[in-house]
């Protein structure tokens, strides 16, 4: 009979535990083995139709029911349950060379009123994903320091610190690792500055160092993003947005949109759009339609939520949100634009700098944006380049008015007699 151990560690981002886990086949000996850290963040429907985001993480009372080693045709299984009735899972497979993750499944129960307050719906709800592990040599341990997410149905799964080994071999874990792509040192993972990292010039210089002046951060490039709901587009979204952290020194960040994907949720009354810049960073949109119930309703942006994890050890940079906005305001089968840079408070430590913007989060039709209500800077400009013409043109009237003057006294001085 199979047998699982299971061991809790420190806790760690969100306040999750580490988990390791030994599964041992009839002969008590290893056949797989795992240690890692995960936690979840999922966006869900309250009874007032809005969306809030909900931080799920493993607690002290985890159970291990399910596991099983597998062989040359069955898939192995490592499983946990957690928490009011969550549970996940991997399966894996082997060939005659190689082990692979296939699919996880995770269920959440939103009857835990203590994650999931006032939430709509009622009860577990299950998603499944495909899993980007790639294939491991037999008898290799995969280990991923680094943190890694998997983002589906309204579910993003953070995995870190992770060391696995399934189908073990006689029961002793393997000596050789092989590393996920996050780990391998290709590129620097972005840190935020603190005062350990400056580095002070030494005082034996003889001459100063020249002193040469930050280079401003340029604009963000501009992203274009949207929503599906089935086959249709029910969201689009263009924007350049630039991040202005106030921590220990202001830091300046540009969101990619070459490496940003989006996700998010489709509503009548309720949209939200979720950005992942591929750097541990993910901003929330969420729009809402007021005057539901009148002959002209409008929607507008309510909410923002951002959060910055470290790429090294997934650990929680900032986590802020504002749920009290009421900006990017236009009638409902319209879109909202403006050209010109607006900021978002989302606290003292937190703004959103966005440029070019132009959204409609509801009833977009033929995949293109409706007629677009412009902001009032934007209108401002409009008002402007008329009345720039039309000063230019009152200009050139004047110069061919003296001109013509001009033109009339020398012909007159030409017929005058001697």
């Amino acid at each position: 009979m199979e047998m699982l151990e299971f061991t809790k560690g420190k806790k760690g981002f969100f306040q999750s535990y580490a988990v390791e886990v030994d599964v041992k086949d009839a002969s008590n000996a290893t056949c797989l083995y795992a240690q890692w850290m995960m936690s979840f963040l999922i966006k869900y429907e309250t009874n007032s139709s809005d969306y809030k985001n909900a931080t799920l993480s493993l607690s002290s009372n985890v159970t291990h029911d399910g596991s099983i080693c597998g062989n040359d045709t069955q898939a192995a299984l490592l499983a946990v349950q957690f928490g009011e009735g969550h549970s996940w899972s991997v399966n894996f497979t082997k060939t005659n060379e190689t082990y692979q993750a296939d699919f996880i499944t995770f269920t959440y129960n939103t009857n835990d009123t203590a994650v999931f307050p006032d939430a709509k719906r009622k009860g577990p709800i299950t998603i499944v994903v495909k899993d980007t592990m790639h294939p491991v040599q037999l008898n290799n341990v995969f280990v991923c320091h680094n943190t890694d997410s998997i983002e589906a149905e309204n579910v993003t799964q953070f995995f870190w610190n992770l060391t696995l080994q399934a189908f073990v071999q006689n029961g002793t874990i393997g000596e050789k690792e092989s590393r996920c792509d996050a780990d391998t040192p290709t590129s620097a993972p972005t840190v935020l500055p603190t005062d350990a990292n400056i580095t002070t010039a030494s005082t034996t210089t003889l001459s100063p160092a020249p002193t040469t002046v930050p280079k401003p951060v340029e604009n963000p490039d501009t992203g274009n993003y949207s929503l599906k709901s089935g086959n249709k587009t029910c969201l689009l979204a263009t924007v350049g947005l630039q991040l202005n952290v106030s921590q220990d020194k202001p830091l300046l960040i540009n969101i990619n949109p070459k490496t940003t994907s989006a996700d998010g949720t489709c509503g009548n009354t309720a949209a939200t759009l979720r950005l992942n810049d591929g750097n541990s960073r993910f901003i929330d949109f969420t729009f809402v339609v007021k005057n539901a119930s009148a002959n002209v309703r409008r929607f507008y942006l309510k909410e923002v939520n951002v959060t910055l994890l470290n790429h090294i050890n997934g650990s929680v940079i900032l986590s802020a949100d504002n749920n009290n906005f009421s900006k990017w305001d236009a009638s409902l089968g319209s879109s909202y634009m403006c050209r010109k840079e607006q900021t978002l408070e989302i606290n003292e430590g937190l703004q959103i700098h966005t440029f070019n913007l132009r959204i409609q989060p509801f009833l977009v039709k033929e995949n293109k944006f409706s007629t677009a209500e412009e902001c009032f800077a934007d209108s401002d400009l409009n008002f402007l380049i008329p009345i720039a013409v039309g000063m230019a043109l009152g200009f050139l009237i004047i110069l061919v008015f003296i001109s013509y003057i001009i033109g009339r006294r020398k012909s007159r001085t030409g017929y005058q007699s001697v």
